[in-house]
């Protein structure tokens, strides 16, 4: 892996023909690295980013996954991204799909995460209008932080239950049948929860960046081609005026492009 952006002086010193330095050289990177790559900023209040895969003709999954886009390299910022939140909040869909699991303890990290004043791993909060979801699942049934679910005040007082019992703790965020993304970021920070981390799928990640909410986007950009009908990384109606995000940073590794986004501040 190598850094392309920002230009440090090692960049510069391989433009111009001398020796590159260890930042620029094509090596396998520590977790230690790459948690100081993708540190969450200084800043007070919720911070909310995305990770997302997408090839190079926008496919964000193939054949309803994204794991064979992906690669090893992909998998370990994938890991990292996780290790430095507090929360990782997805969709239904995204669950049902991907098979998705308790995030588990990592000893790499186990240090990083005392010092942050984090629990030994992030807790998931599932984003759920009709909470369709298998709550008999190792997600809801034996998490290593408890699991939560985002859902709106019309939900099923009998799916509530159902959550409640398998040791869910159901989180209401929205006035109707929907979740409202503002009212689920403050929901979650009001926990202590201020580092979040979406996986998306693409209707969620749609919404967050609809409501404005969006901090912060790693696009992992894979060099194959799919076709197809696949989904894009974002889905949903479009945005009146289009969000101007600015590039933060970008690695390299075997063809795969790691770029880091974040929303453009004015004034």
């Amino acid at each position: 892996m190598r850094r392309l952006f920002p230009v440090t002086e090692e960049t510069a010193a391989q433009a111009s023909g001398e020796a590159p330095g260890a930042d620029v050289t094509d090596r396998d990177w520590s977790l230690g690295e790459l948690a100081r790559a993708y540190a969450y900023p200084d800043v007070r209040g919720p911070w909310l980013r995305a990770n997302m895969v997408s090839t190079l003709d926008g496919a964000a999954q193939h054949e309803g996954r994204s794991q064979p886009i992906s690669c090893a390299a992909d998998m370990r910022i994938f890991g990292t991204l996780r290790a430095l939140a507090d929360v990782i909040v997805v969709g239904a869909e995204t669950v049902r799909q991907e098979g998705y699991r308790p995030a588990r303890a990592r000893e790499d990290f186990a240090a990083l995460r005392e010092a942050a004043g984090q629990g030994p791993a992030p807790a998931i909060a599932v984003v759920s209008a009709r909470l369709d979801l298998d709550f008999s699942l190792p997600l809801f049934t034996s998490p290593l932080v408890p699991t939560l679910v985002l859902t709106g005040a019309a939900a099923s007082a009998d799916r509530i239950t159902a959550a409640g019992k398998a040791g869910a703790e159901v989180v209401i965020a929205g006035d109707g049948a929907g979740v409202d993304p503002v009212r689920a970021v403050a929901a979650l920070a009001e926990r202590g929860m201020n580092r979040l981390l979406t996986e998306g799928g693409p209707r969620l990640l749609g919404q967050l960046i609809a409501a404005g909410v969006l901090d912060e986007l790693c696009l992992t950009l894979s060099p194959m081609l799919t076709a197809g009908g696949a989904q894009r990384i974002a889905s949903g109606p479009p945005v009146e005026v289009p969000r101007r995000f600015e590039l933060a940073s970008l690695l390299e590794e075997a063809g795969f492009l790691f770029s880091r986004y974040r929303r453009q501040h004015t004034g």
